[in-house]
């Protein structure tokens, strides 16, 4: 068994939201958490910064009046994700309104950073870092972080390219600790191939693109529906970073998906696509493989109750406890 801190031995179903770049609001948040999982936001999707503590203010105070109306259907805890890259200016001051607000998890990205551990820790919260291999999630370790998001391939977004069942074996072998697997999870059989596999925590991001709440475009999230893993394509081009996006946003920004030049990687722009045209990810969408799985635009609520039937399903036609 996993050695998980108190606030993810909380969470009713093993799954998190993952954190969706301009998609995630406190609405998204808040109906993740009330519906049982960890649900999360980046940072930067509040613009201009101020908004940020506005949006946090919204999030734990929603949340702790849905704990006191429903002692018995408490709300999982939300993460905040923070870019710890250099080309976010924004880190300290966002670091410091989460702060403020005792947010329980972080989520960092793109660079591991001691400073940005301690400080979670100095409130009492917990880091988990997105990982794309063996390497950065030991460096990851080493730098104080609590746990790990093993992104690997056919996540959305900026994702890995290995394959699930080899980085959890190869972190497993050395790591005891919280561990989230993305990559193409849509469905509940797919949470518990991740749990079988040796994860904590199935890492839940491209079929919440296509719920009520998300903040994306109607004819993203039917895109979405409409799609599958043949529509994706996988390309540096737009922020510096590989990442899997939707055909179809490429081929309405007038380029060919199936023929996209390399981007140069000393040029990443992870605020919102500024400096590249067309925009990522406003332009071009992003999106995982796992998106056959998704058949209409549901609320938040209605989709985690799915994915805890499929998974209560799974676990009784395989004879699995829980």
């Amino acid at each position: 068994m996993s050695k998980l801190p108190p606030a993810l031995q909380r969470v009713p179903l093993p799954i998190i939201g993952s954190p969706l770049f301009i998609i995630s609001n406190p609405k998204l948040v808040i109906e993740q958490c009330k519906a049982g999982i960890v649900g999360s936001m980046p940072a930067l999707n509040a613009r201009p910064a101020s908004q940020l503590d506005e949006w946090l203010a919204e999030i734990t105070e929603t949340l702790a009046a849905w704990d006191r109306d429903h002692p018995e259907q408490k709300s999982a805890p939300f993460a905040i994700n923070q870019i710890v890259h250099k080309s976010n200016d924004r880190l300290e001051h966002d670091m410091q309104v989460c702060a403020k607000y005792k947010v329980p998890i972080v989520i960092t990205s793109l660079g591991a950073r001691t400073d940005v551990n301690d400080a979670v820790h100095s409130w009492g919260g917990i880091v988990l870092h997105d990982i794309i291999n063996n390497f950065f999630a030991k460096k990851a370790i080493e730098k104080g972080a609590d746990g790990l998001i093993a992104v690997a391939a056919g996540a959305g977004g900026h994702a890995g390219v290995k394959s699930p069942f080899a980085l959890v074996q190869e972190i497993r072998e050395w790591f005891d600790g919280p561990l989230a697997l993305s990559g193409s999870i849509a469905t509940g059989d797919a949470v518990l191939a991740s749990l079988a596999m040796g994860a904590d925590f199935a890492y839940i991001g491209s079929a919440f693109i296509a719920t009520q709440e998300a903040r994306a475009a109607e004819a993203y999230k039917q895109c979405i529906v409409e799609s599958n893993s043949d529509d994706i394509v996988y390309s540096n081009l737009f922020t510096g970073v590989h990442g899997n996006y939707l055909k179809s946003s490429i081929r309405a920004a007038g380029m060919d998906p199936d023929n996209l030049p390399e981007s140069d990687p000393s040029k990443m722009d992870f605020g919102g696509g500024e400096g590249s045209k067309p925009k990522a990810w406003k332009e071009i969408w992003g999106c995982g493989q796992g998106i056959g799985a998704v058949k209409e635009v549901l609320p938040a609520g209605e989709l985690v109750a799915r994915l805890k039937r499929e998974l209560q399903a799974a676990r009784q036609r395989l004879g699995v406890a829980g």
